[in-house]
């Protein structure tokens, strides 16, 4: 592989990996503390908290795994790559965990609960989309973001209403 298409195929699987990972832990983190009964200015704070965790754990994840894999290649020690892997997974997570948390803003819990989980889907339905226009599969990719995505908020569901103290 070219050294341009690695720096592409690096970009892109950061850049999808931070934008579904940053709205499906986000909405399920949400989803899970809404309907725990959980007051909207705390559900907020969750949330800032957790995308700018998240976004930084998932930056560095990201810069060192590729540093390691640039260690083993053999290659030349150049940071240029890992740093950037790590810079498009930070702001890929961050700006991504934003759709879920923005409902919190304007509307009351419910609403903004209801809201938040139509935007996440119809954003993962839209990254799935995006990623396999390549493709001739780009609806079933679509389809397979938007219900593993899904599935994640459910999950959060799940757990805040069985673990609901």
């Amino acid at each position: 592989m070219k050294p341009t298409t690695l720096r592409s195929a690096l970009f892109l699987r950061n850049l999808i990996f931070g934008v579904e990972d940053g709205l499906v832990s986000t909405v399920g983190l949400l989803s899970g503390i809404a309907i725990a009964g959980v007051d909207r200015e705390t559900i907020f704070l969750t949330g800032v908290v957790l995308i700018f965790v998240e976004a930084f754990s998932m930056a560095a994840g990201s810069f060192l795994s590729e540093a390691s894999v640039e260690e083993m290649g053999g290659g030349v020690d150049d940071t240029r790559g890992s740093v950037a892997a790590g810079a498009v997974m930070f702001f890929s997570y961050f700006a991504a965990g934003i759709i879920p948390l923005f409902p919190y803003i304007f509307f009351s819990v419910a609403t903004a609960f209801a809201t938040s989980v139509g935007c996440s889907i119809l954003a993962l339905f839209i990254l799935g989309y995006w990623s396999g226009r390549e493709t001739k599969a780009v609806w079933r990719k679509s389809l397979r973001m938007g219900l593993v995505g899904g599935l994640a908020i459910v999950v959060g569901a799940l757990a805040g209403t069985f673990v609901h103290l």
